[in-house]
């Protein structure tokens, strides 16, 4: 009798398992499916938010825009803070083509910005970022590691204006020059202290595949995927070639 009990338990445990991984499978495919449309929308939403910016009257200069190696965008950063300050976004980080960066723009990669604050402060507010990376410098580190703002790359904020040089200290130093663009305002902004790197995960669901962020840069056949072909498209005619 005892015997019958447990293979009847055991009948009905083994079941339980099946019926629960059953209604688990449909969970999982919805959530990754969620996930690549998210991912897919934030390249959408860089593209809109550069069109937005590079249409601005007092906008990005054209002669740093020209000397950039890559773009990095990150659309609606969620910045919260109480007593302790943070920021956390999701973005896409495009660059010119070829190992030294003198290319037309090619396929986006998936990049992450995470950073904190300490201080007195209570609020939470919506941010445009925008960072152009100046040398090819910059745009290696960036795409090889984490890297910390104002520590292992220099940044600073950029200066505004159509008719701006960038043949100015500050832009001659700084390996990055950073934007920011908040209840409509837009205004070169300091993020030092934050962190950059690419996200992978991200990267696997747009391609596919389990591909670095320094390979998507450079490997001529990747296409990037329809969602980034509005800023692809705004950005070579904002800036077909790189100018020494």
């Amino acid at each position: 009798m005892k015997q019958l009990h447990k293979r009847v338990f055991t009948t009905i445990l083994a079941g339980a398992f099946v019926v629960a991984g059953l209604a688990l499978a449909p969970a999982s495919k919805a959530k990754a499916k969620d996930d690549d449309t998210k991912d897919n929308d934030r390249i959408e939403n860089a593209g809109t938010v550069f069109s937005e910016i590079i249409d601005i009257p007092d906008d990005i200069p054209q002669d740093l825009l020209d000397k950039a190696r890559c773009v990095i965008i990150y659309p609606s950063v969620v910045k919260a803070a109480f007593i302790v300050g943070g920021s956390y976004g999701r973005g896409v980080m495009v660059c010119r083509t070829h190992a030294d960066y003198t290319g037309g723009w090619g396929a986006p990669t998936m990049m992450a910005l995470e950073g904190g604050s300490v201080g007195f402060q209570i609020g939470g507010q919506a941010t445009d970022f925008v960072i152009l990376v100046m040398n090819n410098r910059g745009a290696d580190s960036v795409l090889h590691s984490k890297v910390k703002l104002g520590g292992d790359a220099s940044i600073a904020a950029g200066p505004k204006g159509r008719n701006a040089s960038a043949e100015t200290d500050v832009t001659m130093r700084a390996e990055m020059l950073s934007y920011s663009r908040a209840r409509g305002v837009f205004a070169g902004i300091s993020l030092e202290g934050s962190t950059v790197r690419p996200d992978n995960d991200a990267n696997k669901r747009v391609y596919g595949k389990t591909i670095a962020a320094e390979d998507i840069i450079t490997e001529s056949k990747l296409h990037a995927p329809a969602s980034a072909a509005k800023l692809l498209a705004r950005l070579q005619k904002a800036s077909p070639h790189l100018k020494p």
